[in-house]
């Protein structure tokens, strides 16, 4: 298995475990991981679709963190 493969395999587990997860900020965060992951596997190996959803993906979960952040300290 390549490098890159694992990295593959890493950002799919990411996926997968996002949708395992209740809570928002938690699932956000591995989203994120798992955006980054994807954008260097699609980097890597050129395969722009997978990159440009992931590049797209990225500041949408990224947003959705920092609302999180900031809805928990109107709560708490």
């Amino acid at each position: 298995m390549s490098r890159w493969d694992a990295i593959g395999y890493v950002a799919s587990g990411l996926v997968f475990a996002s949708f395992c997860m209740r809570d928002m900020i938690p699932l956000r965060l591995v989203s994120v991981c798992s955006n980054l992951a994807f954008l260097t596997y699609g980097l890597a190996l050129g395969l722009v679709p997978v990159w440009v959803l992931h590049a797209l993906l990225l500041p949408i979960n990224c947003w959705r963190v920092w609302q999180g952040f900031g809805r928990r300290r109107r709560v708490g």
